[in-house]
């Protein structure tokens, strides 16, 4: 697919980080099904950078192995060779100049000429600086005809102040338009679906207000604990890991105004506003508006500290101040060891204002979006049950992307992400001011847990669904979290 989008030149995509765990379970996979589908550019070539000395023939097995485990999808030994011929490999230390000018003679003999550079940084984010510096040093991030574009993997900081300096950093050698935050959650179909439920529907966006909507609901769970990421995990907790990215872009999915246009500048925009709108927390509001959890047994772990209060758990109430959403309560919650891995939203309209029918307590109706393991979108609403006289049921409408789609029609979320970082869509990518907006929401949460120990780490049970603070929490408010109730939407089936 030789669209105008590549502009006719060579594209070479460089992986840092081309010898790990990311690249080849991940990147390689994805790439190689681009390329499957013909939707890389007509001429490009791979070339990976990393710690560990391979030859291009050992880079090329490595990577073969990935994809023979964790593809899941078949493809033949004769696809395989043409598209191993594209892959390149040398060696070098991040923080070695010589080892980048190195690096930029390769590119510039198998180039042999003006060619687009796509980088991905499949490395942690404290050797990002180190390697924009040596690029910029090595004069591989000029665009002379062909373009330059850097891909950075979350997470991008670890506190606000820490996203400023590294927005500092990077834009000191780069232009905005040219950096990609990435967030795979963003290239999840079912996390795109929610625009297009919204706004390709006339049905739901007249009513997607606070005239209609009682809450929402974001659930993002998972069944599994540390699994050897405990030296990660237990100095970054639920907060940092889930909240600051993932679920706070469910967030502005859900709420953000219909945009100008799809084109990456207008639907960020509209992003940025939804965050801007809700009011950082006072710690007098984080004691009472979050819910921070530990599973029992998490300070037995292995490489756990044991005395660590770093939350496995947590539970929030937000507002969104602007005319849509004020005093519509958003709640959101995330942990590890939960009952089910789910990743859902739950529409909670509100229920009618009077009745007809005596003797009956009408269910509210109820819109969920299954964006995982069961993709789908779910609406409930009250039928009349047949022979009787008043008797209401609820009933569902139902989509399932297997059922119409097939079962292997939803893509992994790189191959989405990767295809838009060459075709220049930065639509589902994550813009400075948005990383800092969302820093500025989660910082004051994170100083009253860890400087003022407010609220109390609770405990929960693995294999729960969290505390009894965080149903607490809603019971405040006459709510309850709803997820069960969804579930049996599935289980009827």
């Amino acid at each position: 697919m030789n669209t105008p989008l590549y502009n006719g030149l060579l594209t070479t995509i460089v992986i840092f980080g081309a010898s790990g765990d990311l690249t080849q379970r991940k990147l390689i996979p994805s790439l190689f099904n681009l390329f499957h589908k013909r939707r890389t550019p007509k001429k490009f070539q791979i070339f990976g950078f990393g710690g560990t000395a391979f030859t291009d023939e050992q880079f090329r097995e490595h990577l073969h192995k990935g994809m023979q485990e964790f593809a899941g999808y078949e493809f033949t030994d004769e696809e395989w060779t043409v598209f191993a011929s594209s892959l390149h490999y040398t060696s070098g230390k991040y923080t070695e100049t010589s080892d980048f000018q190195n690096l930029a003679e390769m590119l510039t003999v198998s180039e042999e000429g003006e060619a687009n550079r796509l980088f991905y940084m499949a490395v942690p984010p404290t050797l990002f600086p180190a390697i924009i510096d040596n690029l910029d040093a090595t004069g591989q991030l000029v665009e002379n005809g062909g373009w330059r574009r850097v891909v950075l993997e979350k997470p991008f900081g670890t506190d606000l102040a820490s996203a400023v300096e590294l927005n500092k950093q990077v834009h000191k050698a780069l232009h905005e338009n040219q950096i990609y935050r990435i967030d795979h959650y963003l290239g999840k179909e079912t996390v795109q679906n929610i625009l297009f439920t919204r706004f390709a529907n006339t049905i739901f966006e007249p009513i997607w207000n606070r005239n209609y909507i009682d809450h929402v609901q974001i659930t993002v769970s998972e069944k599994v604990g540390l699994e050897h990421r405990a030296g990660f995990y237990d100095g970054v907790g639920v907060l940092r890991d889930m909240f600051q990215n993932h679920i706070l872009q469910i967030l502005t999915l859900v709420a953000m105004e219909p945009p100008a246009s799809f084109s990456a500048s207008h639907l960020r925009n509209e992003k940025v506003k939804v965050l801007s709108a809700i009011t950082p927390m006072t710690p007098e509001q984080v004691a009472v508006n979050t819910v921070r959890a530990q599973y029992k047994g998490y300070r037995n772990e292995e490489k756990v500290n044991p005395k660590s209060t770093t939350p496995t758990y947590a539970a929030l109430r937000l507002y969104i101040n602007n005319w849509r959403w004020k005093g519509v309560p958003f709640y959101l919650r995330s942990g590890k060891n939960i009952a089910e891995k789910q990743t859902q939203i739950i529409i909670q309209f509100k229920e009618p204002p009077t009745t007809m029918f005596p003797m009956q307590t009408m269910k509210p109706n109820m819109l969920v979006l299954y964006l995982q393991p069961d993709e789908g979108v779910h609406l409930r609403f009250e039928a009349k049950a047949p022979d009787t006289v008043n008797e209401t049921r609820s009933v569902d409408m139902e989509f399932h992307y297997e059922s119409a789609f097939g079962k292997s029609a939803i893509p992994e979320s790189y191959e989405r992400l990767l295809l838009d970082a060459l075709q220049g869509d930065a639509s589902l990518f994550t813009r400075a001011d948005e990383v800092e907006t969302a820093w500025s929401l989660i910082d004051p949460i994170l100083q009253t847990w860890e400087t003022h120990q407010t609220p109390p780490l609770a405990v929960y049970k693995p294999g729960s669904w969290g505390p009894p603070e965080a149903y607490d929490l809603l019971a405040r408010d006459g709510r309850r979290w709803l997820n069960e109730e969804a579930s049996r939407l599935l289980d009827k089936e």
